[in-house]
């Protein structure tokens, strides 16, 4: 791309002010349209160093509301804390709310590609960096976000000038560091690498725009073209469904919950007792063993209201050290977790490595109240399952131990429980107006749980189903899949 990029011409300095000031006009007057249409706005700053992005990035925003945008500039490196979380997650906290702009002043090609440069970056790392790159764009993309890159290239000889001019001045002369003077030294090392991911992650959805950066004022004419043509083509195409991926996935096959039997599902106290004293004292060796092996550990549980999630999660936790994990109960997104990717309140809610994070609920509410309820389009719902296969799959590859629950109960005992709660004072809080309705959809909701279960029961993430008519069994059965997992993990 870079090798074969092709200059236009330069317009006049007379020309170039009309068109400027023309296409600043036209963004300016395409916010309100943006904040309107609920339109996420995604821009990627790259390019050569001394190529002049971040005095572009400072003209374009001039023209925005600074209600409507932000500007996060990404270290070339990750801190040590950034470090115990999964490659993508310090950019992903950073994306957009729904009818705003963020700008990168770099994003992830940097990081990439310093690490090929310095050698710190295996090719297989590299695929699978490119991998999640090109999946994550494609799911901001697909779900409504507009993602523009911009490489700004400049020749080795302009980039040696710029440097130089910088150099001669004392107070500019600190702008300039040994990075940058070593890229300018090894301009074709770094042209073949910028070239190979540019390539690597150009794709219709987010294709990368080439600046000519030989001339600031023209930079910023080609930038302001391209992301108001980008804007004007976004806002045109925002009703249009997009394509439903077929599962890539290696799957576990898994029963429908009518043909789970919860008959003789049960234990007597003494078994229940005898049992999770044991398992309890297995589980805080392995938490500790997880520990002191930074291998970071995901709980999820679903089921049905009443089904008794809430006490199987407690027998988990309390045999956990409480400074290692911490349990995250999902209810209706919060109006800035509802501006943004679905699934960008459960990236900022992941563990660190070494640790344990439950989630009561999870990110399988898209395909179940929110595909039911009316929440998302068809579109969306259908989407969703390859997506969070993707996401699941990310974790599993970072090096999380993913376990996924479903406590399953039927409906008389939900029934029996729900009037126990509504007619006992104490337990009244637990019993809501929206249970009840929900449990009227119980059909609807078995049908889109089958579903669930059938396309994400992947191999590296299956489901579990925990039979909960006796709550000690499921209790038990539970704390036996997590000891058996961990074990499996830690041996690797």
């Amino acid at each position: 791309m870079l090798k074969d990029f092709i200059k236009n011409e330069i317009p006049d300095e007379e020309t170039l002010k009309a068109k400027i000031k023309e296409e600043r006009a036209h963004l300016s007057a395409s916010q309100m349209k943006i904040k309107e249409a609920a339109l996420p706005v995604m821009v990627l700053f790259e390019g050569w160093n001394a190529a002049g992005k971040g005095a572009v990035i400072g003209k374009v925003i001039r023209n925005i509301d600074p209600r409507f945008f932000k500007v996060a500039t990404m270290d070339r490196e990750p801190s040590p804390d950034e470090k115990r979380y999964p490659f993508l997650y310090r950019y992903i906290k950073e994306i957009p709310e729904a009818g705003k702009f963020q700008f990168f002043d770099t994003c992830w090609m940097e990081e990439i590609v310093d690490g090929v440069l310095e050698e710190e970056m295996n090719p297989e790392v590299y695929k699978k960096r490119v991998r999640s790159i090109n999946v994550i764009e494609r799911q901001l993309c697909d779900n409504g976000y507009l993602v523009i890159k911009f490489f700004f290239h400049i020749s080795k000889k302009e980039q040696k000038k710029r440097l130089e001019d910088l150099q001669s001045s004392k107070d500019t002369k600190w702008r300039v560091d040994k990075a940058d003077l070593l890229q300018n030294k090894h301009y074709d090392k770094c042209l073949d690498v910028f070239e190979s991911y540019l390539e690597d992650t150009n794709h219709s959805r987010a294709p990368w725009y080439i600046i000519d950066a030989s001339d600031k004022k023209y930079a910023e004419l080609q930038v302001l073209q391209f992301l108001n043509q980008g804007i004007d083509i976004a806002l045109k195409n925002q009703k249009m469904n997009v394509p439903i991926l077929q599962n890539a996935f290696p799957m576990e096959k898994m029963p429908k919950l009518s043909e789970i039997s919860l008959a003789d599902k049960t234990l007597t106290d003494a078994e229940y007792e005898a049992q999770l004293d044991t398992l309890q004292k297995r589980l805080r060796d392995l938490g500790n063993k997880v520990y002191r092996k930074q291998i970071p550990v995901i709980i999820a549980y679903e089921g049905w209201d009443a089904a008794g999630k809430g006490g199987n999660i407690k027998r988990i936790t309390e045999a956990l050290d409480p400074r290692d994990y911490v349990v995250e109960p999902i209810a209706s997104p919060e109006p800035h977790e509802k501006a943004r990717h679905y699934l960008w309140r459960f990236w900022t809610r992941l563990p660190k490595t070494g640790h344990i994070t439950v989630f009561d609920r999870t990110w399988y509410g898209r395909v179940m109240v929110e595909r039911l309820e009316g929440f998302c389009s068809e579109n969306d719902w259908q989407r969703a399952y390859n997506e969070i296969n993707e996401f699941e799959k990310e974790l599993k590859d970072w090096g999380a131990v993913i376990i996924k629950f479903w406590v399953q109960i039927d409906k008389d005992t939900q029934l029996q429980r729900f009037t126990d709660r509504q007619n006992t004072p104490e337990k009244q809080w637990k019993i809501t107006d929206e249970d009840w309705r929900n449990r009227e959809k119980w059909d609807l909701y078995e049908t889109a749980i089958d579903e669930m279960i059938q396309k994400t029961s992947t191999t590296f993430a299956p489901w579990h189903v925990l039979e909960s008519v006796d709550k000690k069994y499921a209790r038990i059965k539970a704390l036996q899949i997590v000891i058996e997992e961990l074990e499996k993990a830690l041996k690797k």
